[in-house]
């Protein structure tokens, strides 16, 4: 499938550092005012400082709060990986290496990166982080790791054929009975950045990538593309997400007089299906991406995730700085008509929701985000983006 010039220029971008691939700098760019070179430097701190924390929370033996999900430690390699000077690029410090001997360690037979479980969680994002070493080393590591990922990819029934609305998708692994968007992200992002080291392989060894967008569609609210009985025809729904077909994690409304249950979209999952239809290639004009960011204007907020208040708060910032990076976002339409630069507006919620020590933590646990592992990596992650292109 070929790349879009608008998603970003060049296959080298997919392991640069820190996956800087999340939005280069512009190349002959105006000099930055003073106010933006402030600006910059107050996120450059609170990068700092989380970063300066994660380095002070590791374990010994390399691994990031568990050994149980290797996920996290690769999350918070691809922290010092996408520090915006370039500090721990030019040079690798003991505590790197032992966070990647930890990660290479990791790696199964079957090309999986993972302790037990969550096959697809810790595979796709070791392999964002091996990618982020630019180490040649890793290359047979990440190879067949991507192998393994393509290979997860679900399809019940007819073999190629979209005759389940789960095809298409990827979860957990195979004990679980579905997709899900989350799983579906992780791996179609991991793939989009490693495509790179398949370039001159046929594309049979490659994800099936219009079944990949077909259970995409089966997971949003459109009614003209997507004819499933829970689908939504409440205009505050149109466009957004679920997450996986039949299921919402911000529940549903039921009609009283058919008893038919609508599901409705929520604010963390909707960036996870506009991100995922990117790495999928569709085109920002695409009418289903433009549903999902439509949908996206309407609701934006720092104050919640929407359809979830307070769950999953961190994963919708983190989420919401990669897909308007990657789709090239500078400003928002709200649905009043107010205009925002939503970059230096998640950069201040995020700095003010710093600790003291330099970490941050949800108060809610939904999802893990009482860890301050997992909720810094996804703040210091955000920042280095915003930092990268503001």
């Amino acid at each position: 499938m070929k790349t879009q010039r608008w998603v970003i220029s060049g296959a080298a971008l997919g392991c640069l550092t820190g996956l800087a691939l999340l939005g280069g700098a512009v190349k002959g760019a105006a000099p930055a005012s003073p106010e933006t070179l402030s600006f910059k430097n107050e996120i450059q701190a609170g990068i700092s400082r989380g970063l300066l924390w994660l380095k002070n929370n590791q374990h010994t033996n390399g691994y990031w709060s568990s050994p149980e999900l290797p996920a996290l430690t690769a999350m918070a390699l691809l922290c010092f990986k996408g520090e915006p000077t370039g500090l721990y690029t030019k040079s690798e410090p003991e505590f790197l290496r032992r966070g990647y001997d930890f990660l290479l360690g990791q790696a199964k037979p079957d090309g999986g990166i993972y302790h037990q479980g969550y096959v697809t969680y810790n595979t796709a994002l070791s392999m964002m982080a091996l990618l982020a070493a630019e180490k040649p080393a890793y290359e047979p590591v990440i190879r067949k790791a991507r192998r393994f990922l393509v290979g997860l990819q679900v399809d019940f029934g007819e073999t190629n054929k979209a005759d389940h609305v789960m095809d298409g998708g990827v979860g957990y692994g195979s004990k679980y009975k579905h997709s899900d968007m989350g799983n579906t992200l992780y791996a179609l992002e991991a793939l989009y950045y490693s495509r790179h080291l398949v370039a001159d392989q046929p594309a049979e060894n490659d994800l099936n990538y219009a079944a990949a967008i077909q259970f995409l569609q089966n997971c949003q609210n459109l009614p003209e593309i997507n004819q499933q009985d829970w689908v939504s025809n409440d205009p505050q729904d149109r466009g957004g997400f679920v997450y996986y077909p039949g299921h919402s994690m911000a529940g549903g409304v039921t009609n009283p007089a058919t008893g038919r249950v609508a599901l409705r979209s929520y604010g963390s999952i909707s960036y996870g299906g506009m991100l995922s239809y990117l790495y999928a290639q569709l085109r920002k004009d695409d009418h289903r991406v433009k549903a999902v960011f439509d949908w996206l204007q309407k609701h934006w907020t720092l104050e919640e995730n929407p359809g979830m208040g307070p769950e999953g708060m961190f994963f919708y910032y983190h989420t919401m700085a990669k897909a308007l990076t990657v789709a090239e976002v500078k400003e928002l339409a709200l649905a009043d008509g107010r205009k925002v630069a939503w970059q230096k507006a998640l950069a201040m919620k995020l700095l003010n929701l710093q600790s003291r020590d330099g970490s941050w933590a949800n108060e809610n646990n939904r999802w893990m985000e009482k860890d301050p592992v997992l909720v810094t990596a996804y703040a210091v992650l955000a920042l280095e983006m915003i930092h990268r292109n503001y």
